[in-house]
């Protein structure tokens, strides 16, 4: 068992070796910088709160991605009214920018926008496979299996695709 001091030292280092997986999952679940800080400290107080949990035979960083993406979904799920009322101008802010940058910001930006789409199972699931995992890590991560994330990536990308061809047109 750690003391309280102990304890506080390992939770810094935790989050500063993997700060870069909470900003990620901020980034994907919050267009808007406000609601990205809130869910930010938002997940450090879960991280804080399950540390005395963790089990070290898991990955910390499947355990960081399994409390991020958790704690974002719920977050979605209570703020999506918000959300609702900032679509707006958010949209037009983007398609401004769009114009403003080169075709290659131009695809990521629209890439950005078609995972924001997505529903929260299917946004965690492009987070981890645009941040290499394997479909193994993914399976651990999300508590499915291998088989399943195969076949909810495919029709993700495909699904992907096709909202690509059709702003081609």
């Amino acid at each position: 068992m750690m003391s309280d001091k102990e304890l506080s030292q390992h939770f810094h280092q935790i989050i500063e070796k993997h700060k870069g997986i909470l900003f990620k999952v901020a980034k994907t679940y919050c267009q808007n910088d406000d609601d990205r800080q809130d869910l930010l400290q938002e997940m450090m107080i879960q991280i804080w709160k399950s540390l005395h949990k963790y089990n070290d035979t898991f990955a910390i960083t499947t355990w960081l991605y399994r409390i991020a993406l958790n704690v974002a979904i719920s977050f979605y799920r209570k703020n999506v009214n918000r959300q609702q009322l900032n679509i707006p101008l958010v949209e037009e802010m983007a398609s401004i920018r769009e114009e403003e940058y080169n075709t290659k910001h131009e695809q990521i930006s629209l890439l950005n926008k078609f995972i924001a789409e997505l529903n929260d199972l299917d946004k965690a699931l492009m987070l981890l496979y645009l941040e290499d995992k394997s479909y193994a890590e993914i399976a651990e991560i999300m508590g499915l299996s291998v088989t399943n994330i195969g076949t909810k990536l495919g029709r993700i990308k495909e699904k992907l695709k096709l909202k690509f061809s059709q702003t081609k047109q």
